[in-house]
């Protein structure tokens, strides 16, 4: 078990140097866990193909470090964005809710024309394309315990492909919506384009009293990330509970799910209450300390895909490498379609519109980071616009997880 996570933890460093190496890997905003994981699988791959020696892992703080991730993720789950956000962000929810369904409907009926098993086309569905690597992950128990063999390489693999994939095609699609959709007029920028919102974080940072209240010494920062780690554990260990009680009505979920969903219940009951600070009445969610559980959030993320790539058995594949080459590309070509036809004439046939539609290219094959390198490719060649900058990040880390975990138990359920 150990040893396992100490390999998880080598490969993530061999990753970091690489992603800085290598230009292709910054390119298409491949994580450090996912290169580093890769090299590792291959080593493994290479033993069992040319020594017949079968290396295998123990996945117990895997599953540790994958809670924690998932508890983080349910705490950045805030309701009230969706007010601010406005029509625009109601809009991309339901596109994320159709492309899911539309993520799992079509690899059902790839396996269905095909002979193959139906928990493959799960395996390449939503899970590793919304949901990327960690939901491939978190979803590799359950589909190994319905009876598909190799669930969590074919989930990372597939997720892997989503990740390159999604970085591809984003900036071209929206770029070629520019040229032949959008007129001259419309490539002009709109008089309300500076945020107010933003302008007043910008003009905070610049007063001294604004930088004062960000100055912290190492001791300050050691409580405030302690704070946030165990907040992150009590709910861990309090979702186990829920998780019981859920397993308790037949469906199945996944085992991350009781702590998700009691992080997001705990973070928006607190929203509803409110406590004096220096004589103004705070809301006490703003004692939850968001940007230091994200960051351990993500720190946990790394370590579990770290682990989870190093575990990949890659000879696990071959069987199986017509049908997922199948359903990759379908997949790849249903996001090209649904983003032209459905999502671009939606989102309002604009210049926002051809940028949303690069992030949703980008998280809905890969994961936010691509989303947000897709639009600031066609912001940098185009111009800036700030409504998708804002709508993409509480999508992809708010929402499409928590989204693509319902609808996926859904799915599974019914099989």
């Amino acid at each position: 078990m150990i040893q396992t996570a100490g390999i998880g933890g080598l490969s993530l460093i061999v990753g970091m140097v690489l992603t800085r190496k290598v230009a292709f890997l910054q390119k298409f905003c491949v994580p450090s866990p996912v290169s580093g994981g890769i090299l590792f699988s291959l080593i493994t791959l290479l033993l069992y193909a040319w020594f017949h020696i079968e290396v295998t892992f123990d996945g117990t703080l895997m599953n540790v470090f994958m809670l924690a991730f998932f508890t983080s993720v349910g705490f950045q789950s805030d309701l009230k964005v969706i007010k601010k956000g406005g029509k625009l962000l109601l809009v991309m929810l339901a596109l994320l809710v159709v492309i899911i369904a539309l993520q799992n409907l079509m690899p059902m009926g790839v396996t269905w024309l095909m002979g193959a098993d139906s928990l493959v086309g799960m395996a390449a569905g939503s899970m590793s394309m919304t949901g990327g690597h960690g939901t491939a992950g978190g979803f590799a128990s359950v589909l190994e315990g319905m009876g598909l063999h190799g669930a969590g390489t074919i989930g990372m693999a597939a997720a892997t492909f989503g990740l390159i994939a999604g970085s591809m095609i984003g900036g071209p699609l929206a770029e070629h919506i520019i040229r032949t959709k959008l007129t001259h007029e419309q490539m002009q920028p709109q008089a309300e384009e500076i945020d107010p919102a933003m302008a007043g974080i910008e003009s905070d940072e610049a007063s001294p009293t604004g930088r004062a209240k960000r100055v912290s010494t190492n001791e300050q920062e050691f409580q405030q990330y302690a704070k946030a780690t165990y907040c992150i554990v009590l709910v861990m260990g309090a979702g186990t509970i829920v998780s019981w009680l859920l397993a308790k009505t037949g469906i199945t979920f996944p085992t991350y799910f009781g702590a998700l969903i009691l992080a997001a219940v705990a973070r928006n009951t607190l929203g509803l209450f409110s406590y004096k600070e220096d004589g103004k009445r705070v809301k006490a969610d703003k004692l939850l300390d968001m940007e230091r559980i994200i960051s351990v959030g993500n720190i946990c993320l790394s370590m579990f895909l770290g682990m989870a790539m190093i575990s990949l058995r890659l000879w696990e594949l071959q069987s199986l490498a017509l049908p997922l080459v199948v359903i990759l590309v379908s997949q790849v070509l249903l996001m090209a379609f649904f983003v032209y036809m459905v999502a671009f004439p939606l989102l309002g046939r604009d210049y926002d519109a051809a940028v949303l539609c690069a992030g949703m290219c980008g998280f809905g094959l890969g994961a936010t980071p691509n989303a947000m390198a897709n639009m600031s490719a066609v912001c940098y060649k185009y111009r800036y616009t700030v409504k998708p900058f804002l709508i993409v990040p509480i999508i992809g880390a708010m929402f499409a997880d928590l989204i693509n975990t319902g609808m996926i138990t859904l799915f599974l359920n019914f099989l």
